[in-house]
Parts: structure tokens; C-alpha cells; sequence
């Protein structure tokens, strides 16, 4: 079973019984205070603030944290995590620079951050990405995909689970700029929405292919 923890803009916890993963840690000047989460692993999508604060990622007792920031095949700690190139906008990285998607594989099932993707996938991205269970996707638009946007990437990828973020939270620095949460909830035609604090994701839980794709909105919190 792994459990999912939000903490804002587009950084999450998974925790397995084989290890801890902290995805996209912010800086202090994204708004919201990350506080000090432990993870055996950090991923960064990008070099920016709001998404490789990895100082603020607290070591699990005395080991040290592996810092996983580009594409690749790695193996940490038994869990599985590969880094596909993609961009930080429709311009093959030409504006924003180049992005890095991870897709993690813990406690059998496969979670996919898109970090801040900034385009439709390639086929090639896609086979690289494979099959997906639990999608971390931006919607607030701004330097990545918006609402619209992440409907077409969600249909590309089909995942079972949809996890929105990146989209404008209270006290965030970035809330002028990135659109609110219920601008995608309007595009699904969602009226109403249940928000989980934690979210534990087993195989057995997953909705089953022939299943309508699951939305669960996470409220932040903090360790």
C-alpha cells in the first residue's frame, strides 16, 4: 500500500513499504511553507525554485537522500523510477527549458509525475512512460499545460487515477498567475468534489480498465 501526501503547487510524498519519494520539493518563496518532509528519494522535474528545494528534504534516520533531478532508469531502495525528457513548453524547451517526467514504480503500482509539461507527448514519450495507474498532472496553465491542455495528456496517457496540481493555492506567490483548481473541475463537468488529506493507493483499489478514470483532489498539508 502506498500512501500520498500533498504539500502544495506540484510537490507530493509517496510512502511504500520500501522507501519514501518526495517529488518537486518548493522553495519559501513559492508562498506556503513545505515544512521539512523526510524521503529516501527526491525528484526534480526542473531547476527551478518552486520545484528542487531537495534542502528541505529531511534524511530517513541517518542515510542519506538520493537526489534524482534528470532522465534515466534508476533503482533506489527497490523502488523503480524513470526520467523521460520532455519540455517546459511547446517549443522543444526553447522558452522555459526542458522538463523531466518520472514515473514511479512502488508497492506495485505505478504513480507518473508530469512535473511542468509543457506540450502534448510524443509517441516515443509515451511508450516511455508505458502504462500509468496514478497521474500527478498540472492544470493551472501560466509556464505549463492548462486545464484543457492536461485533458488531452490525460486521454493520452489513460490513467486509472488523476491527481490535479500546480494550479493557484491560498498564499501562494504564484496565484495571480496560475488558474484556480475549479477551472478543471469545469472542464470535467465535476460539480462536486471530495478532497482527501491522504490517499492510500493499493492495486486492489485502482478502478479496473473497463472503470471511469478516478479524480481525487488532495488538499495540502504538511508533514
Amino acid at each position: 500500500m502506498a500512501d500520498i501526501q500533498y504539500f502544495g503547487h506540484a510537490c507530493f510524498r509517496l510512502r511504500g513499504r520500501e522507501g519514501i519519494v518526495v517529488c518537486d520539493p518548493y522553495d519559501r518563496s513559492v508562498g506556503p511553507d513545505l515544512g521539512r518532509p523526510t524521503a529516501h528519494i527526491v525528484t526534480v522535474s526542473h531547476n527551478h525554485p518552486g520545484h528542487n528545494n531537495t534542502a528541505a528534504v529531511r534524511p530517513v534516520r541517518d542515510q542519506e537522500v538520493f537526489v534524482v533531478d534528470g532522465p534515466g532508469e534508476y533503482e533506489v531502495k527497490g523502488i523503480l523510477i524513470t526520467g523521460v525528457r520532455t519540455h517546459h513548453d511547446n517549443q522543444k524547451g526553447a522558452a522555459h527549458g526542458h522538463n523531466t517526467v518520472y514515473v514511479i514504480r512502488l508497492d506495485d503500482v505505478v504513480f507518473c509525475h508530469l512535473g511542468d509539461l509543457g506540450h502534448d507527448l510524443s509517441q516515443s514519450q509515451l511508450e516511455e512512460i508505458g502504462s500509468v495507474d496514478v497521474l500527478m498532472v498540472p492544470v493551472g496553465g501560466d509556464e505549463t499545460i492548462d486545464s484543457s491542455q492536461a485533458m488531452n495528456v490525460v486521454s493520452q496517457i489513460e490513467p486509472r487515477v488523476i491527481i490535479p496540481m500546480h494550479y493557484a493555492i491560498e498564499q501562494s506567490s504564484f496565484v495571480r498567475n496560475l488558474s484556480p483548481l475549479s477551472t478543471f473541475t469545469h472542464e470535467l463537468g465535476l460539480k462536486d468534489v471530495d478532497v482527501h488529506e491522504k490517499v492510500s493507493i493499493t492495486p486492489s483499489s485502482l478502478p479496473g480498465e473497463d472503470d471511469e478514470t478516478r479524480i481525487m483532489v488532495m488538499r495540502p498539508t504538511k508533514e
